[in-house]
């Protein structure tokens, strides 16, 4: 089994046959080819994996061979062959995307070194490749689930706003496919080549972010030994996702206006402005207009992130998706469990629609997740998602409760819920989720949201 193809190209027919031999020899295919000419033809019918070509040919050089070949999605890799006068024009062919190059006459050895590093790069193009086209396929808007009024106008907002690369701001609770979102609008713009960064803003300490974000010098602080490239800097060209950015310190919220407005970062430590082209998609699960109100966001900055917003509507207001939402986590889990659950039959699908799900996209995702795994038919039954599927919000609604004439704030009301849930629960969190029909993570999520986890010690210092 050959090893790949080698196209050999050059004017001189002892050269070739050499080149043939050492290369057969070692289990490589080889192709001739007896100038620039004749290798454009050769590459059009039999795409060889590698392309060895000597410089100085009388029809076309090693040059116009490279700046010709067709423009492929990748290249096979072109070596140089050239002679020791000629080096400048070896390297100014590597400049123009050559390879490598080879000082003529040619050392046997470190000839089959640099084709086996061509092939190793050549697989590592391929694969990268082929990756780049099963996330573009993955994230392709017919491939993100929703068919309700409000997922259309999302969807139509996301094909506006890709061919660009206008700052977006996506709104909305926790859970619902906001870096979904992110990475559709990413994978179908200009930049879908380019890096995706994604961080969120509120899982890394404030004494560490700036540097996450900026990078730093060597020196800078304490233990800073090497420089780092900061996310901007590695997502430059491509798409930086900053989500939960409702959680920014108002110092790194200044920072990033600057950003914003110059397209130049300043690493921490550093002298110099270096200027960076990322597209901005920040998220959050704040109501930033409120935050403003506090004092706690920028008013100016909001105004930059809000080029366009994007709403992305909570579950119990799509609920026309839940069932192909269902069925394809069930797929996913199907095979990532190595089960055959076939179907979700219609006493628990009523279930399933009737519940509000407080964690979204995500919960329902967790619910037939854990109904797979644990499940003993092939049928998702009621038994599968008692578990899992409580009425917290009609529970509340079938008592004597009237809406008082000032009206309701939801976040206010959702704050007692929690603590009253604590209080009965005994500071134990699992029964205190149980109490509001929540996961663990989602009564945890919305418990330190609202700066609970600060009295809840305060309480425990405070126990006799």
């Amino acid at each position: 089994m050959h090893k790949g193809s080698v196209l050999v190209v050059d004017d001189e027919r002892s050269q070739r046959e050499i080149l043939r031999v050492i290369l057969e020899e070692e289990d490589y295919e080889v192709i001739l080819a007896n100038g620039g000419k004749e290798a454009l033809k050769a590459v059009r019918e039999f795409a060889p994996d590698i392309i060895l070509t000597d410089l100085k040919m009388p029809d076309m050089d090693g040059l116009g061979l490279l700046d010709s070949l067709p423009k492929e999605p990748f290249l096979p890799p072109l070596i140089i062959m050239t002679a020791h006068g000629s080096i400048s024009s070896a390297v100014e062919a590597m400049k123009k995307g050559a390879f490598n190059y080879l000082t003529k006459p040619l050392d046997k050895d470190e000839l089959l070194i640099v084709l086996s590093r061509a092939f190793e790069r050549l697989n590592l193009m391929k694969e990268n490749y082929l990756l780049q086209q099963e996330v573009h396929g993955k994230f392709n808007l017919d491939n993100i689930i929703g068919s309700s009024d409000k997922m259309r106008e999302v969807f139509s907002l996301i094909e506006k706003v890709s061919s660009s690369s206008v700052t977006v701001l996506l709104c909305g609770e926790s859970g619902t496919g906001k870096e979904l979102v992110a990475k559709a609008i990413h994978y179908n713009s200009p930049r879908k080549n380019k890096p995706l960064m994604a961080i969120n803003c509120a899982a890394i300490p404030e004494n560490l972010i700036e540097s996450e974000l900026f990078g730093y010098e060597i020196g800078a602080f304490t233990g800073a030994t090497t420089r780092k490239l900061g996310i901007f800097e590695t997502s430059n060209g491509g798409t930086l996702f900053l989500d939960e950015i409702g959680d920014l310190s108002l110092p790194m919220q200044s920072r990033l206006l600057r950003v914003l407005q110059e397209k130049e970062i300043r690493r921490v430590g550093g002298r110099e402005n270096i200027k960076v082209d990322v597209r901005l998609i920040a998220a959050t699960n704040k109501i930033l207009e409120k935050e403003i109100q506090r004092g706690s966001f920028r008013d100016d900055l909001y105004y930059r992130l809000t080029v366009v917003t994007i709403n992305i509507p909570p579950l119990r207001e799509r609920k026309a998706d839940i069932p192909r939402l269902a069925q394809f986590f069930l797929e996913k889990y199907n095979m990532e469990f190595g089960k055959r659950v076939k179907n979700i039959n219609s006493e628990a699908m009523r279930a399933l629609l009737d519940y509000d799900w407080p964690g979204n996209v995500r919960e329902l995702e967790s619910a037939i997740e854990r109904a797979v795994l644990l499940g003993e038919g092939d049928t998702i039954t009621m038994a599968d998602i008692a578990g899992v599927i409580k009425k917290p919000l009609q529970r509340i609604a079938s008592t004597n409760f009237e809406i008082p004439p000032s009206g309701i704030d939801f976040e206010e009301l959702e704050k007692n819920l929690l603590v009253q849930a604590m209080d009965r629960a005994g500071g134990v969190i699992a029964k205190a989720a149980k109490l509001l029909g929540m996961s663990y993570k989602t009564f945890w999520y919305r418990w330190e949201k609202f700066g609970l986890d600060s009295e809840l010690s305060r309480k425990e210092e405070t126990a006799p």
